[in-house]
C-alpha cells in the first residue's frame, strides 16, 4: 500500500513506515509539547525506553497521540539538543546512550521449583453449562456460510514470511541448551524482549525475572488456581467467558459478579464482598460489552487490593487493537505488587501458537513456577525464540500496525452497513477489539440468533456471556466478530446479518428466519422494547435514517434455507 487521497486528506497506509508503538501518558501542567517531553524523559529515566530504542516517526506518534506534527517534531528536536535522543539520517530518532543503566533485577537467583500440583497439569476443562437459564438458539448449521464468531483473528493475515525469517534467525543464533528440556520460567530471550515491549507499548513495569511464559489466559488461570492467589471467592465482571468461570469452578473458586455500566466494572463495590481477595478484570476493553475501565475505577481496584492484601488479575484483552486516539495503559503500571498482568498472541498473531505470559508480583513467581513443574510442558522453546526475534526485529510492531488498519476498516464497513440497512440498531464496543455488540430491543435476542443461523451465520447472543448470578435487567444483543471472513465474502456476511436483525418497531417487517413455533420471533411488546440502559462505548451519534430493504428481500429465497 502507498499514499492516496480521500476528501483532501493524505492517508499513509504503509505499516513499515509507521515505526513502533509507544505508550505515553501526557499529564501535568504546561503545553502539550512540554507534557510530551516530560513523558519521554520519564520513560528514558525509568528504563522503559532503553538506549538505542528507535522511536516512532513524528508523524506516526502525532497521529497516535492526537497532536500536531510540529509539536512532536519540535519535542524530538529539543530532546535531541538536550542529549536525550539522537537523530541520524537513515537511522531515525533513537534514545541516546547513557552512562547509568537501570539497576539489575532484584531476583538474581531462583529456587528450583518443586513438584507440580494436579492443577498445573494439562487438563480438559469441563464444558460450560447453560448458566442461569441463558437463552440459547438451536445449534448453528453444520457448515455456516459466514463465520462471525468473536475472538478469532484473520488467519489468512498471519505474517508467514516474516515469522519464517525470525525462525531462521532464532534457530541460527540459539544456544545448544535451548534444544534441551525446557525451563518452566520461559526462554530468557523472550522474557527480556517482552519486558522491553510491554514497558514501551502498554506501560507495564517489570523485569524479565517476573515474567513467566504460559500458553494463554486459561493456562494462567490453571496455574494460579494451584497457588494461594486464586482460592475461595473471586470477583469477576458480570459479562465474560463462561469457559473461564467453569474453569475456576472446577478449581473450587466461587465467582461473584461485579455489575457493569458505561465506565466498566463497578470496582467500588468490591468492599461489599468481604470474602473476596481476587478480582478478574478486562480493563483495556471489557469483554464482551466493550469500553475501557474508567480511571476512577482503576484506582479503586488498586486501592482495594492494597487495603485488603488482595490481587487484581488483569487480562489485557484487545489492548493492542484500539482504533481511537485514547491509548489505555495497563493497570499493572499503577501497582506491580498488587496487579498480575496476563497477555498472549492469540488475537494479535494466532491462537495456534499457544504463547502467552504472566507478569507476576514478585511474591508469586516461585509459587507459579512450583505449580508449573520442573520442565516446560506447554510452550515450545523454538516458538519462544522465534517470537523474541520477531519482537526485537520490529516485525511484531509492523504486524500490529498493519492488522490495526485492516480491522479498523472492517469495523467501519460493519458500522456503515448497519447505518444503511438497520439504523435503529445501536452498535457498541467498537473503539477497540475484533468484535462489536449489536444492541437489540428487549425480547428479540433469541429470535435474532435463530434468524442468523437461518441466514447461514455463526454468531452468539449476549446472554451466553452473562454470569448466572448477575443482578439487573438482561441485555439483549448480538456479539459479532468481524475479523475472520475473507474479503470477498465480507459484504455478503453483512447483508445476511442485516436480514437477520429484528425490524424497527415503527416498520411492518419481520426478521428473516424460520417460523418460530412458540411465536417468540414476532415483534416484541412495545412496552418492553426499549434498548438496554447500560450501552457502552458507542460508535458515535445515531446514523442518519435510511430505508430498510423491503420485507420480501430479507426472506430466504424459495426452496433455500439460507441466503446465498
Amino acid at each position: 500500500m502507498g499514499e492516496g487521497r480521500r476528501g483532501g486528506n493524505v492517508w499513509v497506509d504503509s505499516a513499515e513506515a509507521l515505526g513502533s508503538d509507544l505508550h505515553l501518558e501526557l499529564a501535568g501542567p504546561g503545553s502539550r509539547r512540554a507534557a510530551l517531553m516530560r513523558a519521554l524523559r520519564d520513560a528514558i529515566r525509568s528504563g522503559r525506553l532503553a538506549p538505542g530504542t528507535r522511536l516512532p516517526p513524528y508523524r506516526s506518534l502525532a497521529a497516535d497521540l492526537g497532536l500536531a506534527r510540529n509539536t512532536v517534531a519540535d519535542a524530538y528536536a529539543e530532546l535531541a539538543a538536550e542529549g536525550w535522543l539522537t537523530a541520524r539520517q537513515g537511522s531515525g530518532t533513537r534514545v541516546a546512550p547513557r552512562a547509568d543503566p537501570p539497576p539489575p533485577s532484584r531476583r538474581t537467583e531462583r529456587a528450583k521449583p518443586t513438584t507440580p500440583t494436579r492443577l498445573g497439569q494439562p487438563t480438559k476443562p469441563p464444558t460450560p453449562p447453560s448458566e442461569g437459564g441463558a437463552r440459547r438458539a438451536p445449534a448453528h448449521p453444520a457448515e455456516p456460510v459466514h463465520n462471525l464468531l468473536q475472538g478469532q483473528p484473520d488467519a489468512a493475515s498471519f505474517p508467514r514470511a516474516a515469522w519464517l525469517a525470525s525462525a531462521r534467525r532464532a534457530l541460527t543464533a540459539a544456544p545448544n541448551e535451548a534444544f534441551g528440556p525446557g525451563d518452566p520460567h520461559g526462554r530468557p530471550e523472550l522474557r527480556r524482549a517482552l519486558a522491553d515491549y510491554l514497558a514501551r507499548v502498554r506501560g507495564v513495569r517489570t523485569d524479565a525475572d517476573r515474567i513467566v511464559v504460559c500458553s494463554g489466559y486459561a493456562h494462567a488461570l490453571r496455574l494460579l488456581a494451584g497457588t494461594g492467589a486464586l482460592r475461595g471467592r473471586a470477583a469477576v465482571e458480570a459479562y465474560g467467558l463462561g469457559f473461564h468461570r467453569s474453569l475456576l469452578a472446577a478449581a473450587g473458586v466461587r465467582t461473584v459478579p461485579l455489575p457493569l455500566d458505561a465506565d466498566g466494572a463497578r470496582t467500588e463495590e468490591l468492599d461489599s464482598h468481604p470474602g473476596v481477595r481476587t478480582v478478574l478484570l478486562t480493563p483495556a476493553h471489557q469483554f464482551p460489552t466493550g469500553g475501557p475501565l474508567h480511571a476512577r475505577r482503576r484506582a479503586a481496584a488498586v486501592d482495594w487490593a492494597r487495603a485488603r492484601g488482595g490481587l487484581v488479575l488483569e487480562d489485557d484483552y484487545d489492548g493492542e487493537f484500539r482504533y481511537d486516539r485514547r491509548p489505555v495503559g495497563a493497570v499493572q503500571g499503577l501497582d506491580p505488587d498488587h496487579v498480575l498482568y496476563v497477555g498472549s498472541v492469540s488475537k494479535s498473531l494466532s491462537p495456534a501458537l499457544r504463547l502467552g505470559w504472566m507478569v507476576l508480583p514478585d511474591r508469586l513467581v516461585d509459587e507459579v513456577l512450583a505449580v508449573k513443574g520442573d520442565r516446560e510442558g506447554w510452550v515450545s522453546a523454538l516458538d519462544q525464540l522465534t517470537l523474541a526475534d520477531f519482537i526485537e526485529s520490529g516485525g511484531y510492531d509492523r504486524h500490529i500496525r498493519r492488522m490495526r488498519q485492516r480491522y479498523r476498516h472492517r469495523r467501519d464497513q460493519l458500522v456503515a452497513a448497519l447505518a444503511d440497512h438497520a439504523p435503529h440498531i445501536r452498535v457498541s464496543g467498537v473503539a477497540a477489539g475484533l468484535h462489536a455488540v449489536l444492541e437489540l430491543p428487549r425480547g428479540t435476542e433469541r429470535s435474532a440468533v435463530r434468524a442468523a443461523a437461518w441466514q447461514g451465520l455463526a454468531l452468539e447472543g449476549l446472554a451466553d456471556y452473562r454470569h448466572p448470578d448477575a443482578e439487573g435487567a438482561h441485555r439483549d444483543g448480538l456479539v459479532v466478530g468481524y475479523a475472520t471472513p475473507p474479503d470477498h465474502s465480507f459484504a455478503g456476511a453483512l447483508d445476511a446479518l442485516c436480514r437477520a436483525l429484528p425490524p424497527d418497531l415503527a416498520g411492518p417487517a419481520d426478521p428473516a428466519g424460520p417460523p418460530d413455533p412458540a411465536g417468540s420471533a414476532g415483534p416484541p411488546d412495545p412496552a418492553g422494547s426499549a434498548g438496554p440502559p447500560d450501552s457502552v462505548d458507542s460508535a458515535g451519534p445515531p446514523p442518519p435514517a435510511a430505508t430498510r430493504p423491503p420485507s420480501a428481500a430479507r426472506r430466504p429465497p424459495s426452496g433455500s434455507p439460507r441466503a446465498t
